[in-house]
């Protein structure tokens, strides 16, 4: 993240470079909050669920509207990182 452009995940106010400010990481994702939000709140809230997509059957749809049958065979998968 570039300094001039960060702000606070929950007031929305820019965060300077020299001032007290908590990160939280969360995967390639890193969220500030400026002190005085941290303060009134250490817990980072306000997130937006991540709506999955695979393909079942020739047919791309979001995972959260397969049936329980799909959803357990999903859970079983493995992924593969292929270099």
């Amino acid at each position: 993240m570039q300094d001039q452009n960060i702000k606070c995940h929950d007031c929305g106010n820019a965060v300077g470079q020299n001032e007290k400010r908590t990160e939280y990481d969360f995967g390639k994702q890193t969220y500030i909050k400026c002190e005085l939000c941290h303060a009134k709140d250490p817990v980072l809230r306000n997130f937006q669920p991540t709506e999955v997509y695979s393909r079942v059957v020739g047919y791309i749809r979001p995972v959260s509207q397969w049936n329980l049958g799909k959803k357990s065979e999903y859970a079983d998968r493995k992924e593969y990182a292929v270099s």
